[in-house]
């Protein structure tokens, strides 16, 4: 499995506090099955956002992995929050932020509330060839109870990573309801889990996996896990492994002036 969501650095966030959490952590994601790990720093005002320093410590962590014989191979993006300055920057150097710099952007928007303008900016991203991934919005109270507005988006390109903890219900039930109502419809492209740290938030993604399997089918899980999140880490193409249910129909059902004005309130 791949695991595109993952704050296993030290000390550059909320997530690993000490670089043997996060030896520890990368272990027990080898374990649970996972070959390859981005490690997702946040990217916002709060915590300071350095390429150099994430690729230094990833190399520490690399070699020590491979000096005790781990097969997991570590790569680099970011938790990106939608500042003006990241904006900005990310539109100048679209290499800075991206998975391994391959164009395939991890985007965060707030736990509560939706900003405003995001269908433009989404597409001013594109345009500089990023590919947005929305992270975990079935965890955002406005998304779960407005599905139209995350497929809008979704009709525009952008693609969406579920939290593996909100499929087996570890982050609530309103979560859990969301989640399973995205893949029920097919909008969800990766699990991923959002490791923390070997306690609270630890990192687990064969549990969801495999529920994903019972529900839906084993093909769609493991494209979830495997084949699509492989490409973002490697910065090629993927084909969604299923047709997404409703999203097209909906929006050619909606009349031309409800959407221009759905369009101006996001």
């Amino acid at each position: 499995m791949v695991d595109i969501h993952h704050h296993l650095l030290w000390g550059l966030d909320d997530g690993a506090k000490d670089f043997e959490t996060s030896v520890a952590m990368a272990k027990a994601s080898a374990a649970d099955g996972v070959t390859e790990i981005v490690c997702t720093p946040h990217a916002n005002g709060k915590f300071n956002f350095d390429p150099m320093v994430n690729a230094a410590k990833a190399a520490q962590l690399q070699a020590r992995l491979d000096a005790d014989g781990i097969k997991l191979k570590v790569g680099l993006g970011c938790d990106f929050h939608l500042s003006y300055d990241n904006i900005l920057e990310a539109k100048e150097n679209p290499t800075k932020f991206s998975v391994n710099g391959l164009g395939y952007l991890m985007v965060e928007i707030p736990d509560y509330g939706v900003p405003r303008g995001l269908n433009e900016t989404f597409y001013e991203l594109q345009l500089v060839g990023l590919t947005p991934v929305l992270t975990h919005p079935e965890r955002n109270p406005t998304l779960q109870s407005d599905l139209p507005r995350l497929a809008e988006w979704m009709r525009g390109g952008v693609l969406v990573q579920v939290t593996g903890d909100s499929v087996t219900g570890k982050m609530g039930k309103d979560a859990e309801k969301m989640a399973h109502t995205l893949l029920s419809r097919r909008w969800v492209h990766f699990l991923a889990t959002d490791a923390h740290n070997v306690s609270s938030r630890p990192p687990r993604l064969s549990e969801a996996r495999d529920l994903v399997a019972r529900k839906y089918g084993s093909e769609y899980a493991d494209s979830l896990v495997e084949t699509n999140p492989r490409a973002v880490f490697d910065g090629t193409r993927f084909e969604a492994q299923a047709e997404p249910l409703g999203l097209y129909e909906e929006f050619k059902d909606t009349p031309w002036w409800r959407r221009i004005l759905d369009s101006v309130k996001s």
